[in-house]
């Protein structure tokens, strides 16, 4: 994890979840990242790709979720 630095903006605490497959309506077992800050970048319904890092994950952004984080790097 490499914590804070130049270029990165928190958006807050999230809470996380293992969400097991058949318990509160999940089909799969999966992880929930649950921030309403998150939505101002990712929208309810868009898809896009995780990967590990040392200490974590990171979400890979696509074309139009950059476009929104960089405007919200701008405020």
């Amino acid at each position: 994890m490499s914590g804070p630095g130049e270029g990165k903006i928190k958006l807050g605490k999230a809470d996380v979840y293992i969400h097991v497959k058949g318990k509160s309506n999940a089909r799969i077992t999966h992880v929930d990242i649950e921030l309403d800050a998150l939505n101002e970048v990712i929208k309810d319904g868009e898809s896009t790709y995780v990967g590990g890092k040392k200490g974590g994950v990171f979400l890979g952004l696509k074309k139009e979720m950059i476009k929104r984080a960089e405007e919200k790097a701008k405020k």
